[in-house]
């Protein structure tokens, strides 16, 4: 069965269509390459650990992705960087290999922590987005005192 999916950009004065064709199998859906997961816990105080994963697609060829994870407000201003479990390196144009052939489980870490000042964020709503070789994943997530 294929499916097509229109996108309608305004460009300027004139409407562009474009039409991007895609075959999958009958009602399925392709696994995502990336999948950003919901923190948790959530809401959260004062520290919440983000989950997310990265499928084989993502290592073909030996390919190590260049990955970034930023916690923001909700004015986009930087608050904090995770850092990946296990190495306890902040997770700013980390390269990540993966040895498992189905793809690989990667968790970061928040102390709810604001970043360079040792204070602690207060009670709102924060944005985490995953940057995976520029691709964008974007969640918000709740501290709540």
């Amino acid at each position: 069965m294929k499916r097509f999916a229109w996108v309608v950009l305004g460009l300027g004065l004139g409407l562009w269509a474009v039409g991007v064709r895609t075959s999958w199998g009958q009602g399925s859906q392709p696994p995502p390459a990336v999948d950003l997961r919901q923190n948790y816990p959530n809401p959260f105080n004062p520290a919440t650990t983000i989950p997310f994963r990265l499928s084989a697609d993502v290592f073909e060829n030996g390919h190590r992705p260049k990955v970034t994870l930023k916690v923001y407000n909700v004015l986009a201003q930087l608050v904090a960087v995770p850092i990946l479990q296990g190495s306890g390196e902040p997770l700013e144009s980390v390269e990540l290999a993966c040895a498992n052939p189905a793809g690989c489980e990667y968790a970061a870490y928040w102390d709810g922590k604001i970043l360079n000042t040792g204070k602690e964020a207060a009670s709102g709503v924060y944005i985490y987005q995953l940057v995976v070789d520029g691709r964008r994943f974007t969640r918000k997530m709740i501290v709540m005192k």
